[in-house]
């Protein structure tokens, strides 16, 4: 009878083990950060705000509620995608894009709508909300 029982166990900790690999395969999502974000439609574009550094040069951790003012405040992004008719309408735009994916762009201080995400949040902003381009959001003096 003891001989039975292990092996009776040894063969459940077996399919235990293969039913445990099966659930983390099901579990693991193929897609990436960026594909799992959502697609704007039509002249609209997905903007990731910039983010406030959390301390001084000189060392001084910044109070948890001046981080999340300044936050919300921003008024520079970073073009993650883009609409399938953003910039098209050649009579509004007769010079062509304000802007292109991976671009850093200044909008308007409340501008779009505000999406939360895992860590941070996103804006859906209308192609006409951007105001213009820098090549680095540390050049613009961020409100405090």
């Amino acid at each position: 009878m003891t001989t039975s029982h292990a092996l009776e166990d040894k063969y459940n900790a077996e399919d235990d083990a293969k039913k445990i690999q099966e659930h983390e395969k099901q579990k693991e999502d193929p897609k990436t950060s960026l594909e799992k974000l959502p697609n704007p439609t039509g002249w609209r574009l997905l903007v990731m705000p910039f983010k406030v550094k959390e301390e001084t040069k000189g060392g001084i951790i910044i109070a948890q509620e001046t981080l999340d003012r300044a936050r919300v405040a921003t008024q520079v992004g970073y073009v993650l995608k883009m609409g399938d008719l953003c910039y098209k309408d050649d009579e509004k735009y007769p010079t062509g894009p304000w802007c292109k994916e991976k671009d850093w762009v200044i909008f308007a201080r409340y501008a779009g709508s505000r999406m939360e995400i895992d860590g941070g949040e996103i804006r859906m902003l209308n192609d006409d909300e951007v105001l213009g381009t820098i090549s680095n959001p540390e050049d613009i003096l961020h409100a405090m």
